[in-house]
């Protein structure tokens, strides 16, 4: 039965000292302006629940009005999510959870029994069930959330949810798994396609990704109570990723929500706004809250095992991220704002220019695009980004491989071992030429096979563009002074991935890396563009990396003596050393590689 929508209780402070076994009889432990007579002051802690009880929720199934539905406690399921982490398993009830069953959204659902409340709907059970079954999370383990190390916090959260494929493997009914309620991940400005596109990352992270729209702020969209709905800000801007969970309580400035983890996250500073649902989608499969975000109320302060809490008030602040996008002499410009966090930041900067690359006029397919922009860090050198990319014959979009590659430059910036990288503006370029610019190079010769020391020698290339006539081009070589004559030189005709192997080995597991983040950023900054052909010449003497350094010819007596006193596996030697480069721009990516060899007389 659709309600007016109650008073429902609001939190005062409460000593974290009181024991747990006298909770219950705290009479005034909510305080709201007018209660309402069906809700008691009191919770009702975990040691007075009973298989049987009679009981009700509240969540919203569409608009601002806190709906109520029945339950029945079935029974408790102790130490389900861990030591002493138990789950009160209830049946619900009533004509319009019976239609939609278990709800994505529904999540942090504030459950009474007896008038008091008992905890937070937090799981379900299973897919394709015939009757709604949920899990509860007990409100002292929603209000006094268990603190673990992050790993641990990560485990936990993987081994309560086991997905359709291994249940299957392991012979678990698809419908006996109790598994968290899907948070639903509101997409607003987003096309299908995106989403179609980056689904899989999405479900690993136990997302629903979810359309949505984006609704302007109000005065009231900080005054919360339970029933209400809630979530993070991933992306917000020209267009915006959130989540949505329901309240379970608020206590003063604190806010209860969700009833289970997010992402396991621990202690984050992540914006909150309000949520609000448009209508419930009812699904055999999934049923969820179609919703729109409203305005920024404060920061989500801790992603825990039984519960995300935050706090009333400002919002951190976020990564601005601006996109030009340049075709014919016109140009479009797009603002986005990201969450700055390592688990996070480079899958929403790979979906949202991604995003506004390929819903944006300027963009077409079948066209050569050039990336260029920076990264702006805190305390250290900008990220130098650039590379070009020619549109592939496959189905996948011409702009995927961009949202691909500043995924990667993202990934290796906030995984790295030194410090968190802290992110100012990250500011991105895309021009498109018309058709399709790449080049393959079919082969290459020296004018001669012989030089002396200190001679330069022309180096021809024969590239063939794509469905185009075969062009050759002409790079110079200079013969170090210092080579012994009689030995033979190599000179390695490239794109610049084969020259990045040949000058910097192969990674291999457990092989070191840069020192520190500024090594890194160097490192980034260093790599070579694709939109290159490159020429370099080798000589037999050997080449010593060490972390983020490269030390050439380096006599056999030093490595002897360093290599295996750093980490084991942070030395490689390579049998050559790069003596010079040469590289000529052709506009459109290159690919292939060609070995010659020099004799010096």
């Amino acid at each position: 039965m659709l309600l007016a929508r109650p008073h429902l209780p609001v939190f005062r402070c409460l000593p974290r000292v009181l024991p747990l076994a006298i909770l219950g009889f705290v009479a005034v432990f909510f305080v709201a302006p007018s209660p309402s007579a069906a809700d008691s002051n009191e919770i009702l802690p975990l040691d007075q629940v009973r298989p049987g009880m009679q009981g009700y929720a509240y969540t919203i199934f569409a608009g601002d009005q806190v709906e109520k539905f029945d339950l029945e406690v079935i029974g408790i399921m102790p130490n389900f999510l861990g030591p002493k982490q138990s789950i009160i398993l209830v049946q619900l009830k009533g004509p319009k959870v019976e239609h939609t069953g278990v709800v994505a959204g529904m999540s942090g659902s504030p459950v009474y029994l007896e008038g008091k409340l008992a905890g937070a709907l937090s799981l379900k059970l299973g897919i394709f069930t015939k009757e709604a079954i949920a899990g509860v999370t007990p409100i002292e383990d929603v209000l006094h959330p268990p603190i673990q190390p992050a790993s641990v916090q990560s485990a936990s959260a993987q081994q309560l949810t086991i997905p359709v494929d291994a249940a299957s493997r392991t012979a678990l009914p698809t419908g006996s798994v109790l598994e968290p309620i899907e948070t639903p991940l509101v997409f607003s400005g987003f096309q299908p396609m995106t989403l179609q596109q980056f689904a899989p990352q999405i479900q690993n992270y136990g997302f629903v990704a979810a359309q949505g729209g984006t609704a302007a702020p109000r005065p009231e969209d900080a005054h919360l109570a339970p029933g209400d709905m809630a979530g993070m800000v991933l992306v917000q801007g020209d267009a915006s990723i959130s989540s949505a969970c329901t309240v379970t309580a608020v206590q003063a400035d604190r806010v209860y929500l969700c009833g289970h983890p997010f992402l396991s996250l621990g202690d984050v500073q992540l914006p909150m706004a309000r949520t609000r649902v448009l209508t419930t989608l009812s699904s055999d499969l999934a049923s969820t809250k179609i919703v729109n975000v409203g305005g920024s109320i404060g920061t989500i302060t801790s992603d825990h095992l039984t519960a995300v809490t935050g706090k009333l008030g400002a919002p951190p602040a976020m990564i601005p991220l601006d996109v030009t996008l340049a075709a014919g002499g016109a140009e479009k410009k797009l603002h986005f704002e990201l969450v700055n966090h390592p688990k996070l930041t480079p899958l929403l900067v790979a979906i949202t220019t991604f995003s506004g690359l390929t819903q944006n006029s300027l963009y077409g397919e079948g066209t050569t695009l050039h990336l260029s922009g920076e990264i702006r860090l805190q305390g250290h050198a900008p990220v130098q980004i650039e590379n070009t990319f020619a549109p592939g014959d496959s189905l996948s979009p011409d702009g995927l491989p961009i949202a691909i590659a500043m995924q990667n430059v993202f990934t290796r910036l906030f995984t790295n071992h030194y410090e968190a990288a802290a992110v100012d503006r990250i500011s991105l370029r895309v021009e498109s030429a018309p058709g399709h610019q790449s080049y393959s190079i079919e082969s290459a010769w020296l004018e001669k096979g012989e030089a002396a020391p200190g001679e330069t020698l022309r180096v021809r290339v024969l590239l063939r563009p794509y469905r185009g006539a075969a062009r050759v081009e002409e790079a110079t070589v200079r013969v170090p002074d210092q080579v012994t004559r009689g030995t033979s030189l190599r000179v390695l005709v490239s794109d610049a991935d084969w020259l990045n192997r040949a000058s910097r080995g192969f990674v291999f597991p457990g092989a070191g890396g840069p020192a520190g983040l500024d090594q890194l950023i160097a490192l980034l900054n260093r790599e070579r563009r694709n939109d290159r052909l490159y020429v370099g010449l080798f000589v037999p003497s050997p080449t010593m990396l060490w972390d983020d350094k490269e030390l050439p010819n380096i006599p056999l007596s030093q490595i002897n003596i360093v290599d295996g006193r750093p980490t084991p596996g942070s030395v490689q030697v390579l049998r050559e050393s790069l003596a010079s480069e040469a590289s000529i721009a052709l506009g459109g990516p290159v690919s292939g590689v060609v070995s010659l060899n020099l004799a010096v007389r």
